[in-house]
């Protein structure tokens, strides 16, 4: 297990309260645990307890810490096989250390404890797939022969790191989001600087140690949380060669704005439709709709938020969506028996039920939910929701879906594009030919057919089209992002080597 260390005793506030995974510190900076400026509070978003303080961290701390890197990575190599095996001790490391990661995600983040389970051994896997990308590296032969500058010549090309990775990552998946980030820049042969959100870092933090642990060098590796001016240190600093952000459009036009001519891979959300045909099973539509628009709170990039039901359906799945939402639990994140639990904090919760009163008060009929208490939003149905309003323009990033009738498929598909994002979308039908055509015109990164937009295989390119974002993660596309190809050319016999056509002829550049 880590180290024990609790930063918080020495407030009163926090007496007795040790840091839920016993981080070594609050930041790691220049190959060194920070212990001071231990300043911002991680509450448990449930009920407000301080579960540890992190450091504050300046921008002076910053350069230091990508300048730190930078010098270790000009110094020396950290070969392929040993970069490999280190994510292959972390992800074992992970399984092994399960349940307090679990417990750490759940007390910190939105998720319960069967969610937050579940995210852990989803790092594992991602870290297991970050090690086995290391075969992407390996480059293949270029073809010389059919080239006019070709003959007399061999080459090949391997893919070479980047540099220095800034890794942004939000709340909603403390762990996966951050292994999605670090393994790939890694295996690669880059170094990272890792900012987690300011509202769940101990999880991103956690991992940073267990990586450590397992044979990552401390010159690979530095995590900073939060501070005056800390972001705009880290992505506008030249030595910073690329961004991995996760989280909003409008925080990644900023990133964009003040960061320059670097290379950005950026997810930043979506409002993801779901069509149910006339021919799909009512009752495993809605199962999923439910699972899908009610997991984590409804915090989740992939959530579905609109759902087209054909007319001779609509009144079914409304009834059986209505009732499953009913029936989940909402309550205590570490209580086995919840089904939902809080949202971030209280801010959030507010701003859902202000976007569900919006509607409600255009003419939107509720059909279960609507009510808060404190952070915690009842899962939340609503039909006849005007076009305009928020609930179905905008990335709720809370428990609420809402369901619109339709009668011609061509009208649902083009109401599901008529949106900002495309980030995923789902289609139940039981004719094979009647999904590919619906896939085919949905303009999103993936399309899940009988099952809604909620679905993410860690190996697979995620990502999407429209503000959704820029790149694409999944580890080994990941990987692709945070390298380049470089070119190996080699002249056999160069004295007797002939440019066809002398100097003038030769194939400019």
């Amino acid at each position: 297990m880590f180290p024990l260390t609790s930063v918080a005793d020495a407030r009163p506030e926090t007496a007795g309260i040790a840091p839920a995974a016993g981080i070594p510190g609050g930041a790691f900076i220049e190959g060194q645990w920070q212990t001071h400026a231990l300043d911002l509070p991680v509450r448990n978003p449930e009920n407000g307890q301080i579960l540890a303080m992190v450091c504050v961290s300046t921008p002076a701390e910053v350069k230091g810490a990508i300048g730190h890197i930078h010098e270790h990575l000009a110094a020396g190599d950290w070969p392929l096989r040993s970069r490999r095996e280190a994510l292959e001790r972390t992800s074992r490391f992970l399984l092994e250390r399960a349940e307090s990661f679990a417990r750490l995600i759940a007390s910190e983040a939105s998720k319960t404890i069967r969610e937050a389970e579940r995210e852990v051994q989803r790092a594992a896997e991602t870290l297991r797939l970050s090690a086995a990308a290391a075969a992407e590296l390996a480059g293949e032969t270029l073809d010389f022969e059919d080239s006019l500058a070709g003959p007399g010549k061999i080459g090949w090309y391997q893919r070479k790191p980047v540099g220095i990775v800034a890794a942004i990552t939000p709340f909603n998946d403390p762990l996966n989001l951050v292994a999605h980030k670090l393994g790939p820049a890694l295996i690669a042969g880059n170094g990272v600087v890792l900012k987690p959100s300011a509202r769940t870092p101990l999880s991103g933090l956690a991992l940073v140690n267990l990586l450590l642990e397992a044979g990552v060098p401390s010159g690979r590796i530095a995590a900073v949380v939060s501070g005056p001016g800390v972001s705009e240190a880290l992505t506008t600093d030249e030595r910073i060669d690329l961004i991995s952000f996760t989280g909003g459009p409008r925080t990644a036009d900023r990133i964009a704005a003040a960061a320059g001519a670097k290379k950005i891979v950026s997810e930043l959300g979506g409002n993801n439709p779901t069509i149910v045909c006339a021919d799909a099973d009512p009752a495993w539509a809605a199962e999923a709709i439910v699972a899908g628009a009610f997991g984590v709170a409804g915090q989740n990039c992939l959530s579905v938020q609109r759902v087209y039901v054909h007319a001779t359906l609509f009144q079914t799945v409304v009834d059986q969506v209505a009732r499953g939402a009913a029936a989940l639990t909402v309550g205590p994140k570490l209580d086995r028996g919840t089904d939902v639990g809080p949202l971030i904090s209280e801010d959030e919760a507010r701003r859902v039920e202000d976007w569900v009163d919006e509607a409600r008060a255009a003419g939107a009929t509720v059909h279960s939910g609507g009510q808060r208490r404190g952070a915690f939003y009842d899962p939340t149905v609503l039909t006849g929701v005007p076009a305009e309003c928020r609930v179905l323009r905008e990335e709720v990033f809370g428990p609420v879906v809402t369901l619109v009738p339709f009668t011609d498929t061509a009208e649902a598909i083009a109401a599901a594009n008529d949106s900002e994002y495309g980030l995923q979308a789902g289609v139940f039908t039981r004719s094979v030919d009647q999904a590919l055509a619906i896939a085919e015109k949905l303009h999103v990164g993936a399309v899940v057919v009988n099952e809604t937009s909620d679905v993410r295989i860690d190996s697979m390119p995620f990502g999407g089209f429209k503000k959704s974002g820029v790149g694409r993660e999944g580890v080994r596309f990941a990987v692709l992002e945070m390298t380049e190809p470089k070119n190996i050319i080699i002249t056999l016999n160069p004295a007797q080597a002939q440019h066809p056509g002398g100097l003038a002829e030769r194939p400019a550049s």
